[in-house]
């Protein structure tokens, strides 16, 4: 007799109640624990922050930039739950104390030895079934950046040092270094 193990269903009530330190993502209810990262990823991430929290101060635009940890809910349910390294959102409806509802227009997220296969494969379908425009894997050890906008349909690819193009600004770009 073959029996099938139900695989449980984690909710953010399970996020909620780790203990302070602890954190993890869900992805469809399946919980992901999170390592804390590297000087170079804390890096990359101020870097990008400053730089685009500069851009949208003085161009008064009306999208806001939040870093990690900063509470990413998806889809309109319990079992999707992210902290993108970095998120933009333009719509400021979607904002609350809680967090992002809804997919960000811009999502960055900073690649680490433990988060490769995720922030490649799990978050990008996510990402992009959840309506992001715009989504940037930056990879520190490859000194490369991978852009998917989404909208476009379009996958581009830009090494360290190279002025990479910012889809939903248009003029405005960044580069991004090992020293950021």
């Amino acid at each position: 007799m073959n029996v099938l193990r139900k695989e449980k269903i984690y909710t953010t009530d399970y996020i909620y109640a780790l203990p302070d330190g602890e954190r993890a993502e869900l992805i469809d209810g399946k919980i992901y624990y999170m390592a804390p990262p590297n000087t170079k990823h804390q890096r990359i991430s101020s870097y990008l922050h400053n730089e685009i929290y500069n851009y949208i101060k003085n161009h008064h635009g009306p999208c806001e930039i939040f870093a990690a940890p900063f509470a990413v809910f998806l889809n309109e349910d319990d079992t999707n739950y992210v902290e993108p390294d970095i998120s933009v959102t333009c719509d400021p409806h979607k904002i609350t104390n809680q967090g992002c509802h809804g997919a960000p227009d811009w999502v960055i997220e900073i690649v680490s030895p433990s988060s490769r296969a995720m922030d490649y494969f799990t978050k990008l379908f996510k990402y992009q079934t959840a309506g992001v425009r715009e989504y940037w894997i930056v990879d520190p050890l490859k000194e490369r950046v991978t852009i998917y906008f989404f909208e476009k349909e379009n996958v581009e690819e830009y090494s360290f040092g190279e002025d990479i193009p910012v889809g939903i600004y248009e003029g405005f770009s960044l580069k991004v270094q090992q020293n950021s």
